[in-house]
């Protein structure tokens, strides 16, 4: 009679591991590690769903036994874009991780690099403008204290931890938020075309940077235009008449992804501001060009259905991801610009 051979079956999963010997063992634990990192990585790379901004703002506020007044949605609508944006998505916050599989991750972190500079420059103009009056008078406390945290090198990882001082930065919001509807209490959000303004300037910089850099994907010559109109203009270094411009390769998803998180957080707080602004907006009938930069934006938040960022040539055999991106990018630039010169009219 012979001896049977033994299966798998038979001795088990466990022992068959055990039978693979040291090395086997150690082959096949790193194998499932990367495995596993692999998929955490694709678990975290989720972007943050959109909300809806005046219903979130209204359960807050009834939750806490406040009342909506000017400036509450705007408010908590950056809390909340700083909270689900930055801190409190899939993975946490990613940027200054150092540890896999985060480490090897850039797409989420470009992202929320785009989302922390609309937080910064909204933190920015409601400490400088909306709490202030036209002579300036007192800067608010709370906002005072918020705004320098959302300014904490979004790479840094300890002494201090960019994750905590943003936290802080919502904190310092969320008193600022709770004084606005206490009647006792001086604090105030002013709703006024030039403070609007002020913003609007901010964001056509920010979209028009990256409207270019996306742009600059397939490489072009671009001609100086930056005294164009002022005959009397100059500049502190010569000036070439045309310079080659193009995003290096391995650059090309960083700004992709840097301009998804942007246009996420401006979709917001354009939400928002048509809330708050409501009756500047209505009087300049400038209503309509807010909700059609909003369709704009809403269009960068697509799937992309590629496995990578493709760039291929204009007109090439392939897509180009980043020139799609740039035009969407580049028609809410152009609306929100005309939006902009609206504000000082009557």
């Amino acid at each position: 009679m012979t001896d049977s051979v033994p299966t798998t079956e038979k001795i088990g999963w466990f022992q068959w591991f055990l039978n693979w010997g040291y090395i086997g063992r150690g082959i096949g634990v790193l194998c499932f590690i990367i495995i596993l990192l692999f998929i955490l990585s694709i678990f975290w790379s989720t972007e943050p769903a959109p909300f809806d901004v005046e219903a979130v703002a209204k359960e807050y506020a009834t939750n806490h036994k406040e009342t909506i007044v000017t400036g509450y949605i705007s408010t908590y609508t950056l809390m909340e874009i700083a909270r689900r944006g930055l801190l409190d998505k899939a993975g946490g916050y990613l940027s200054n991780d150092k540890l896999p599989p985060s480490v090897f991750m850039d797409n989420i972190p470009n992202w929320e690099f785009g989302v922390l500079q609309q937080v910064r420059d909204f933190s920015q103009v409601m400490r400088n403008n909306f709490s202030r009056s036209r002579t300036g008078g007192q800067e608010n406390a709370e906002l005072a204290t918020a705004q320098p945290k959302f300014n904490v090198d979004n790479m840094s990882w300890m002494f201090p931890a960019a994750e905590s001082e943003y936290r802080s930065g919502i904190n310092a919001l969320d008193k600022y938020l709770h004084k606005l509807t206490d009647a006792k209490k001086s604090e105030q959000f002013s709703a006024r075309a030039d403070s609007l303004r002020l913003w609007l300037d901010t964001v056509t910089l920010r979209l028009g940077n990256l409207s270019q850099r996306l742009s600059s994907s397939v490489g072009e010559s671009r001609l100086n235009i930056e005294l164009a109109g002022d005959p009397k203009g100059q500049s502190t270094a010569p000036q070439l008449a045309s310079s080659k411009e193009k995003t290096p390769w391995v650059e090309i998803d960083d700004v992709f992804f840097e301009a998804r998180g942007t246009s996420w957080a401006l979709i917001h707080l354009l939400k928002a501001i048509e809330f708050d602004f409501k009756d500047i907006l209505e009087s300049k009938n400038a209503t309509p060009l807010l909700r059609q930069a909003i369709k704009e934006l809403e269009a960068t938040q697509k799937s992309v259905w590629s496995p990578m960022i493709l760039n291929g040539s204009e007109f090439g055999l392939f897509a180009n991801h980043s020139l799609v991106m740039s035009s969407y990018i580049s028609r809410a630039q152009a609306i929100i610009s005309e939006l902009r010169e609206l504000m000082p009219q009557g």
